[in-house]
């Protein structure tokens, strides 16, 4: 079964940095990685970075000029890289991608999570 694997959280003071990397375990398929998304206990899960195949970029309002989104489609990977984190970047942090398999959707997926929590 293809999977997602999101790795790099942790514990970071405020003004820090950290980078997310999200990694599918399939050579058969082809990954189409919509994002990363990231949700708080009690609340939604919400959009915080959008990549397209062809490496247009969008941001949520309270992390433009902070994060960065990129992917290396050889590697089935995508990173998001997390400078100034503030304490409301306090989440766990979830990838998003459709398996396809050529030009055919297969299904949606997301990843296990990995915690990021910001100390003030």
């Amino acid at each position: 079964q293809v999977q997602l694997v999101e790795s790099g959280g942790g514990l970071v003071q405020a003004g820090g940095s950290l980078s997310l990397s999200c990694a599918a375990s399939t050579s058969i398929y082809s990954i189409d990685f919509k994002g990363w998304y990231r949700q708080a206990p009690g609340k939604q899960r919400e959009l915080v970075a959008q990549i397209t195949s062809g490496g247009n970029t969008n941001y949520a309002d309270s992390v433009k000029g902070r994060f960065t989104i990129s992917r290396d489609n050889a590697k089935n990977t995508v990173d998001l890289q997390m400078n100034s984190l503030q304490p409301e970047d306090t989440d766990v942090y979830y990838c998003n991608a459709d398996l396809r398999a050529g030009v055919v959707r297969l299904y949606n997926m997301w990843g296990q999570g990995t915690q990021v929590t910001v100390s003030s």
